[in-house]
Order: structure tokens, then sequence, then C-alpha cells
């Protein structure tokens, strides 16, 4: 029953020792506090390991834009050269049907 009241508290051997039990709850908060700002900093380090990935596909999408843009530049000066001119229209593409009854006839 002592110890749901609280009356131990209040004895000479355990008021000698208050100082250390607020130092050790002043510890303890000091831990929380720093747990806490650590946690904080995980999600911080997180946030910019996503960007840093979009970032860097950013950059891979825009370096291959740059190639293929070289490259087209590269294959125009040569064309010129060679005095080609590209097409306006795309090639038109036949498909020719085979009647397969004719085929047996000829036969």
């Amino acid at each position: 029953m002592d110890i749901i009241k609280g009356n131990f508290l209040n004895r000479d051997e355990v008021k000698a020792h208050y100082k250390y039990f607020v130092f050790i709850f002043g510890l303890l908060m000091v831990m929380i506090y720093s747990n806490h700002l650590v946690d904080k900093k995980i999600k911080l380090v997180n946030i910019l390991k996503e960007e840093t990935e979009e970032y860097k596909s950013r950059n891979a999408y825009a370096q291959s834009r740059l190639i293929k843009i070289r490259m087209e530049s590269e294959l125009g000066k040569e064309m010129v050269q060679d005095s080609l001119v590209s097409l306006e229209s795309h090639p038109m593409k036949l498909l020719i049907k085979v009647d397969s009854t004719n085929d047996k006839a000829t036969q």
C-alpha cells in the first residue's frame, strides 16, 4: 500500500538520492530528444535519396536525347556531303495478296 500512495518517496534514505533521480530523468529526456532528432534526419536523408534517384534518371534521359540529337546532326552533315536529301514523306508499303484459288488452278 505504501508504493501506491507514494509514501516511500518521503523516507530519508530516498531523499538523499533525489539529485541522482533528477539527473537520470534529465539524461532520459536528452536521449529521447536526440532519438527524435535522429529520426528526423533519417527521414530527410530518405527524401534526399529519392530526389537524387529522380535527378539521376532525368540526367540519363537528357544524355540519351543529347546523344540522339548529336547523331542526327552528324548524319545530316554526312548526307549533305553525299548529296542526299531526307525524305519529305514516308515510303509506302505495298501488300500483295495471293489468291489461293488461282494458284491451284495454274498448276
